[in-house]
């Protein structure tokens, strides 16, 4: 048997390993100088209030939260009529539509941007900000999906017949008694389409180009101009909204069951 010190020395170096990367672009974000430099050269959180102070830096952030929060809305509104119709019709061929559902988020991106690319374009609207909306529900939909799917799984349907029982239909059975049961769920389903889409550069970029400056796409054409800690300091700022977003799902919600993994009450 393994010694208890080797593997928790194992464990340590691929932590290490992991967060290294994430080390050094923290180390960046607070230089002192106008340089991409590691060890920093003094102390600064200037580049942090650029974010905020800077109005194309503010600018590009309202773009990338607005986008994520309508698409976010927009892929739960997609996935939950999609999520019960696929629970109350157990049947095999119920089981494509749950395919078109994931079948976005399991192409490469870049082929994705691509057909949403030729899509828009062919229509006219290409450069429009709503398509941008439109395309990001599309493809993080699969995420919503899996979690309402989930939430939807772990209903037991005893309750659902006990109302339909006593006369609920099934509007009023699904607001009164399917919707406070998948809430964690749905609100965890928005939550992962949020973060991915506030990151996500590449679709974005093939459906509005530079009408829509999101902040994947500004630091992407600030390169041209040089590098600056700003753009680390933006790096550092998705990682703390991913890292407090899914804290708190993981506090208010059953992570480990809306990773995949079931937990013990389940078996």
């Amino acid at each position: 048997m393994t010694p208890a010190w080797i593997r928790n020395g194992y464990m340590a170096l691929i932590a290490l390993f992991l967060a290294a990367p994430l080390v050094v672009v923290a180390g960046v974000s607070v230089n002192a100088k106008k340089t991409l430099l590691f060890p920093p050269e003094g102390f600064s959180f200037s580049w942090y209030t650029d974010i905020f102070t800077q109005n194309d830096w503010r600018s590009a952030l309202f773009a990338s939260v607005g986008l994520a929060a309508l698409s976010a809305a927009l892929a739960v509104v997609i996935a939950l009529p999609l999520a019960w119709f696929l629970w109350r019709r157990v049947a095999p061929w119920a089981r494509f539509f749950q395919f078109l559902g994931v079948a976005p988020f399991l192409l490469p991106p870049v082929i994705t941007a691509l057909g949403f690319l030729s899509f828009w374009a062919t229509g006219g609207f290409y450069g429009e900000p709503w398509t941008a909306v439109i395309s990001h529900a599309i493809f993080f939909v699969t995420l919503p999906l899996v979690t309402l799917s989930l939430g939807f799984a772990s209903i037991d349907r005893s309750l659902v017949e006990a109302a339909a029982t006593m006369g609920a239909d099934d509007a009023r059975v699904f607001r009164t008694v399917v919707v406070p049961l998948i809430t964690p769920y749905l609100v965890s389903g928005y939550a992962f389409a949020f973060v991915l889409s506030l990151n996500e550069y590449i679709v974005a970029y093939m459906t509005v180009g530079f009408t829509l400056e999101t902040l994947p796409i500004k630091i992407f054409n600030a390169l041209r101009y040089g590098y600056t800690p700003t753009m680390a300091a933006v790096s550092i700022f998705f990682v703390v909204i991913a890292a407090v977003v899914f804290g708190l799902v993981a506090r208010y919600g059953d992570l480990p069951r809306l990773l995949g993994a079931w937990s013990s009450g389940d078996k």
